[in-house]
């Protein structure tokens, strides 16, 4: 294999174990790790962050939205055009202790080889921790790179949190920022600045593994259309003496709606389109249901996602018209709560050449691959900055507290990300 940039046993590497090592231990949960957005938690992962990027030679500096920007004495949040790498700081619940932190701390090891190599990157390195981009907590996701880039709305600061039903609001003031700041309408940087925002990630799903590939190149990110909460009202009776053609019952009806949703989605896979469907919430109320009721009411979630977004209103619309059939069949009624978007994102072609090409050379096994997961870059995509992003492979699954990164695979993607932001 070539020179490495972040060889096994260096400095690097050994920032980054205890790095990974020492935020493991500080966000422990019952399991995996919980770094809560915009909390208490996630605002620690940062400091201690900044402490690190400090004693390394960084400078540091918090934006408007409390995001955390580390590199060259005026290269963290302004002066001139420079390339920013990083990723979001906090967790789902009890998640693992990859998710997001990997990319800041892989930003963290270029932004200091860049003030150190001779062979630097000729722009600028800022290494950036975003918070709340984890939809878990407030009901969606982007929130720190949301505000950063001008786009958060009153409705989003006015979103509960998951356990103390909260405003989003209360929680930017504890963890000192300005809410009224993050509603401007317009970016807290200069986007031109920006030449390129790279963000290296674990791989959320078991492509890489599958393929017994260490790195992966994304292409784009898919879109999402998301409800937490719909509701099926049926009617309420005694298991024994209803007969069926008199029932409204809600879990046969949702049963019915999903098993249709599920056909539908193997129809529309062999038709060739890209799409994924999960349900991940289905319950009816404990405190009124028992064995012997027929449920009168069922809450469910939904979401859909797919990188056209074409595709996912055509498919929103036969939910819909599934649920209009439904409704007149079996005699219930569906509710649905406020719908949550997330638009797809393409990442920029010639920044993907260039990390397939740095692969080869580098003789690193790589795939190119979509992300069926959601990612901060999206945003930056979106908002007209070239964007790129580098897979790292992950053993078991996301989201979860067996979240697997070997530090080999790790410091493989983080020898892609440096090499890209030399090729800029």
């Amino acid at each position: 294999m070539v020179n490495r940039v972040f060889s096994p046993g260096s400095d690097y590497a050994r920032m980054a174990e205890s790095l990974f090592d020492e935020l493991r231990a500080m966000s422990a949960d019952v399991a995996g790790v919980s770094r809560p957005s915009y909390g208490e938690m996630e605002t620690q992962v940062l400091a201690h962050l900044e402490r690190v990027a400090n004693s390394a030679g960084l400078a540091s500096a918090y934006d408007g939205a409390g995001n955390l920007w580390m590199g060259a004495a005026g290269d963290t949040t302004g002066g001139e055009r420079r390339i920013v790498s990083g990723s979001h700081a906090d967790s789902v619940p009890r998640g693992g202790n990859f998710d997001g932190l990997a990319g800041i701390v892989a930003a963290i090891l270029c932004a200091v080889r860049a003030t150190r190599d001779a062979e630097r990157p000729r722009l600028p390195v800022a290494a950036l921790g975003l918070r709340g981009e984890e939809s878990a907590w407030f009901g969606k996701a982007y929130l720190g790179s949301a505000a950063l880039l001008g786009q958060l709305t009153e409705a989003d600061l006015a979103r509960g949190h998951r356990s103390t039903r909260e405003p989003l609001s209360d929680y930017m003031r504890r963890a000192g920022v300005d809410p009224a700041r993050c509603l401007g309408g317009k970016p807290m940087i200069d986007l031109s600045g920006v030449a390129a925002f790279l963000e290296l990630h674990i791989e959320q799903g078991p492509m890489l593994e599958e393929a017994g590939r260490a790195v992966g190149v994304v292409t784009g990110i898919r879109g999402n259309f998301r409800y937490r909460q719909v509701r099926c009202i049926g009617e309420a009776g005694h298991s024994g003496t209803v007969p069926k053609r008199l029932r409204r019952d809600a879990v046969f009806a949702v049963s019915d709606l999903l098993s249709r949703i599920e056909e539908a989605w193997e129809e529309w896979l062999a038709a060739g389109e890209d799409l994924v469907v999960t349900s991940g919430m289905v319950h009816t109320n404990p405190d009124q249901d028992a064995p012997s009721i027929i449920a009168g009411e069922v809450g469910f979630s939904l979401e859909v996602r797919s990188q056209s977004m074409a595709t996912l209103e055509r498919f929103h619309r036969s939910i819909l018209e599934e649920c209009a059939s439904l409704e007149q069949s079996r005699g219930v009624r569906f509710e649905f709560g406020e719908r949550i978007d997330s638009p797809s994102a393409v990442m920029d072609s010639a920044l993907s050449a260039r990390m397939a090409k740095i692969c080869r050379r580098r003789e690193i096994p790589f795939i190119i691959m979509p992300s069926g997961a959601g990612h901060d870059a999206a945003l930056f995509s979106n908002a007209g900055v070239p964007s790129g992003m580098v897979f790292v492979r992950n053993a078991f699954g996301s989201h979860n507290p067996q979240e697997s990164m070997s530090i080999e695979d790790f410091l493989l993607a983080a020898d892609v990300l440096y090499d890209c932001m030399l090729s800029i």
